[in-house]
């Protein structure tokens, strides 16, 4: 098996090869060991950062940005979405407060990237 890979741990975006050969496993095209990682992660338990936004209430701004703390397993992504829809958080919000804890039973937060101070 014969699989091709574009790596997303760095602007390089390496075109990374995977070959399966009998089980045994040839990667080529990393630049660094991280695109090495990257693939067999990617082959075994795929993960992704999933970012957004939340409405604030009384906030300077209207909404404020928010991600996962770390990266979540790629079949949870539409359930950590679906979690975050309408979540409201109240000003102020600073950078790191968890918004959701535990979201889509991953054992990841959801965490604020962002000052929203309240309003005046």
């Amino acid at each position: 098996m014969k699989k091709e890979f574009t790596c997303i741990c760095c602007p390089l975006g390496c075109q990374i090869t995977l070959l399966d050969e009998n089980g045994e496993l040839w990667i080529t095209g990393n630049n660094c060991p991280k695109g090495e990682k990257y693939v067999r992660d990617e082959i075994t338990n795929p993960t992704r950062m999933v970012t957004s936004m939340v409405e604030v209430i009384g906030g300077d701004i209207p909404v404020v940005s928010v991600k996962t703390k770390e990266a979540i397993p790629k079949d949870k992504i539409m359930d950590c979405i679906k979690a975050l829809k309408g979540v409201k958080v109240e000003a102020p919000v600073q950078i790191n407060d968890v918004i959701i804890e535990n979201v889509a039973n991953t054992g990841i937060s959801i965490i604020a990237t962002k000052n929203v101070a309240k309003r005046q």
